[in-house]
């Protein structure tokens, strides 16, 4: 069996994927990642001794590029990357028996339209509760696609998520589906999210409540196994003192990810500890050039988060995941999407602190240091931590397994 696992976006969405390929060449299967051909990625699969299959562009060159285009919006730029994906994933697809897709819409979509093309089986994944329907929460607004003041009831706002869906990717993915000979539909989201998503999230940290609106299966996140040495002059840092705090904001590359680390060296400073700083992709740099600020790049975050007294991030769902799986306290200053969510999950585990807002100060900032620096704290970290599966790849590679041998009988 060979399974094409397809996805564009940043690390959040690559790592999950080389953790199912390494669960599923465990069990005998063959499998493949596309996804873009950042370095970093091709360096991660690499690791993981796991087949790359380069999509159409690397994800930071598309996003500057973005950045610079005419005025056109969402629609525009997902035309324009639903037919080059579906180019790169048909390619990738070949002798393959079935697609598992994630990451941004146009994507998924051009890889649902390869399977359902090929007559293969197609899957999809999501790595955050946020973007399946639920009454138990209400839907992502997107831009120019506000919920409305006076639209209060759950459901409501879930079926305007299917007309805001519609007008920002209806047109792309139907005019594709259309130049391929496949028929249009009428609602993108159900058809290319299906009912019935693979949820590789940590059921402790985010469980999935039952809904008659979709019938995911939440497996657990999907985990790389890190097994890489700290490195000589980290471990050094780390040996020298107290347990330092990690401050990193990741593949998110804003000025307000910039200014907060800055934020969080004085405020850990004005707590009496050392930090160790991630470049990350905001281009960190220590704020002076005292000792007690350790700088550092692509790193074994498995091994690392267990050894300091708390971590400051972003709240993508990776990073909280690993930290919470470490035992360690978190301060999420979420920027986009769903770290919000992230961030108030963590603050209603009791491990963490959520900062209001993607801009903290340093007051603001000192404020949740001390809520994730408190002995109460670091003791209901260490409590979630034993309750959290680390087999949530395995879980969803014997389904996935299962669901396509069954399909093609």
């Amino acid at each position: 069996m060979r399974i094409l696992l397809s996805t564009y976006g940043s690390r959040g969405d690559v790592e999950p994927l080389a953790g199912l390929a390494v669960a599923l060449q465990a069990l005998g299967v063959e499998a493949i990642v596309s996804a873009p051909p950042d370095q970093e990625f091709a360096d991660l699969l690499a690791r993981a001794a796991v087949p790359l299959a380069p999509v159409f562009t690397p994800v930071r060159e598309w996003i500057e590029a973005a950045k610079k285009r005419p005025a056109g919006g969402i629609p525009q730029h997902a035309a324009r990357m639903i037919g080059a994906q579906y180019e790169a994933i048909n390619a990738a697809a070949a002798g393959c028996d079935a697609i598992l897709a994630t990451g941004l819409m146009p994507s998924v979509a051009a890889a649902q339209c390869v399977a359902e093309k090929r007559g293969i089986p197609y899957l999809h994944a999501s790595f955050c509760p946020l973007f399946l329907p639920s009454h138990h929460h209400r839907p992502f607004p997107y831009p120019g696609h506000p919920h409305p003041p006076e639209v209060t009831d759950t459901r409501a706002l879930w079926d305007l998520n299917v007309e805001a869906m519609n007008a920002l990717f209806g047109a792309a993915v139907n005019g594709h589906r259309a130049s391929i000979g496949l028929a249009t539909v009428s609602n993108v989201r159900a058809h290319v999210f299906t009912d019935h998503s693979l949820l590789a999230s940590d059921p402790v940290l985010w469980p999935w409540m039952p809904t008659d609106l979709s019938r995911p299966l939440q497996t657990g996140a999907w985990i790389l196994p890190d097994d890489r040495p700290l490195p000589a002059d980290l471990k050094a840092f780390l040996n020298a003192g107290t347990p330092p705090v990690y401050v990193g904001f990741g593949s998110i590359a804003l000025p307000s990810t910039r200014e907060a680390a800055r934020s969080a060296i004085e405020a850990s400073r004005a707590q009496g500890r050392r930090v160790i700083l991630a470049r990350g992709w905001a281009e960190n740099a220590p704020i002076d050039d005292g000792d007690d600020c350790f700088l550092v790049g692509e790193i074994n975050q498995q091994a690392l988060f267990g050894r300091v007294a708390a971590v400051v991030h972003h709240g993508g769902a990776g990073t909280t995941t690993t930290a919470a799986r470490a035992g360690a306290t978190q301060v999420i200053v979420p920027q986009i999407v769903d770290q919000p969510y992230w961030a108030a999950r963590v603050a209603g585990l009791g491990t963490g602190a959520a900062h209001e807002g993607p801009s903290p100060t340093l007051e603001s900032l000192t404020a949740a240091l001390k809520i994730a620096l408190a002995p109460e704290t670091q003791t209901r970290a260490t409590a979630v931590s034993a309750t959290m599966r680390g087999d949530g790849a395995t879980v969803a590679a014997r389904y996935l397994i299962d669901a396509v041998s069954r399909q093609a009988v």
